[in-house]
């Protein structure tokens, strides 16, 4: 039997930590990216030279690969189903990505399906959003239809005037929705298979800095029925959307102890990179298994409690300089990604095992620290 074989769009960060699983489990990681020197090419993925624009990139790819998946959202949902069309297998599904690619779309579906969002309404210009403060009350959060990740793409406005800068960056493409009453966020990760069977981890606390997810803590703070709720939730929504492969639901927990989803992601995510250490199977292999249609993996945690802290780029000092002082924490697991410092920029992470939530965090917090320290 010869090696399976997956292609995955695109080469940053995420491909990596697939392609870690990847040889673990003797399949071939093979990336499409522009980038000779993208981070999963870079850790020794196989490379494809294309843009995800690129529908002959695309259909090289898939021809080399006996399934195709993805690394991020940015490639055009014809494109895809020209790879369905041409009887290349394709999971997530062209229609089940599309979820994560168009915020209307997705608020749309959600609702038409009976689950929790926030009032929202198509926007084209202030006086849109003007209109539908009158029913929701302001501040309104504005999202831009497509493109946005890591806080780009998401405002908060008080009033028209914040509404018209946002909309003409955006080309007047967003998405208006209710400010929600935030308790706590939880993110939810769900493996799910071409054949049907699903497996949920268990709801972790995600910590927002500017829009950007800065740390992640489990268990989540919140009652045990909540939580119960949030995994029930994302896998009846995996099953309703026909979503194959890892799944991210992103969750508000509201003042009044409510579940609203806030956003979905059909590919590994930033709220599973504590799985690496903290799961007996880690969301990048749960990926390949459920892409590949093979049987997953237990999803229970390896410690009482688990912290993952993202290690942000801070001006430009470079995470490898700090990274014999990182290690010396005890028990910090550093991640990093390969990438040129910038300022903001996500360029590792750090994973801490500890008996509470709260020892996990500080010894998470001390390592990526030292990372990014002058």
């Amino acid at each position: 039997m010869s090696a399976a074989r997956v292609g995955m769009v695109g080469g940053g960060q995420l491909a990596r930590m697939t392609h870690r699983a990847a040889i673990d489990l003797g399949v071939e990681l093979i990336v499409l990216d522009e980038d000779p020197a993208a981070p999963a090419v870079a850790a020794g993925a196989s490379h494809r030279a294309g843009a995800p624009s690129d529908l002959e990139a695309l259909r090289g790819l898939a021809e080399a690969a006996d399934v195709v998946t993805f690394d991020h959202e940015q490639v055009p949902g014809g494109h895809l189903e020209a790879l369905v069309r041409d009887g290349r297998a394709v999971h997530p599904s062209p229609e089940a990505k599309a979820l994560a690619q168009d915020k209307l779309l997705a608020r749309r579906t959600l609702e038409r399906l009976g689950l929790p969002v926030p009032a929202f309404a198509e926007v084209q210009s202030a006086a849109e959003v003007e209109a539908f403060a009158e029913r929701a009350g302001w501040p309104v959060v504005l999202k831009a239809r497509t493109g946005g990740y890591d806080g780009r793409g998401v405002l908060v406005v008080h009033g028209a005037a914040g509404a018209a800068t946002a909309l003409a960056g955006w080309g007047g493409r967003a998405v208006a929705e209710a400010h929600v009453p935030i308790a706590c966020e939880l993110g939810v990760l769900v493996a799910r298979r071409p054949s049907g069977g699903a497996v949920a981890y268990p709801p972790v606390q995600t910590v927002q800095r500017d829009g950007m997810c800065r740390w992640m803590l489990l268990p989540a703070p919140v009652p045990g029925d909540l939580s119960a709720r949030a995994e029930a939730l994302a896998l009846d929504l995996a099953a309703r959307i026909g979503a194959t492969g890892l799944m991210a639901v992103e969750l508000f927990v509201t003042t009044d102890g409510e579940l609203v989803v806030n956003e979905l992601a059909l590919r590994p995510h930033n709220a599973g990179h504590w799985t690496i250490e903290g799961s007996v199977t880690s969301q990048f292999e749960q990926h390949l298994r459920a892409v590949l249609d093979w049987p997953l993996g237990s999803t229970a945690s390896t410690a009482p409690a688990v912290a993952t802290v993202n290690v942000v780029g801070r001006g430009t000092a470079d995470p490898a300089d700090g990274l014999p002082s990182a290690l010396a924490v005890p028990g910090a697991h550093v991640h990093l990604y390969g990438k040129a410092p910038r300022d903001g920029r996500k360029l590792g992470h750090v994973t801490a095992l500890g008996p509470d939530p709260g020892a996990a965090l500080e010894l998470a917090r001390e390592a990526a620290e030292r990372l990014v320290r002058a």
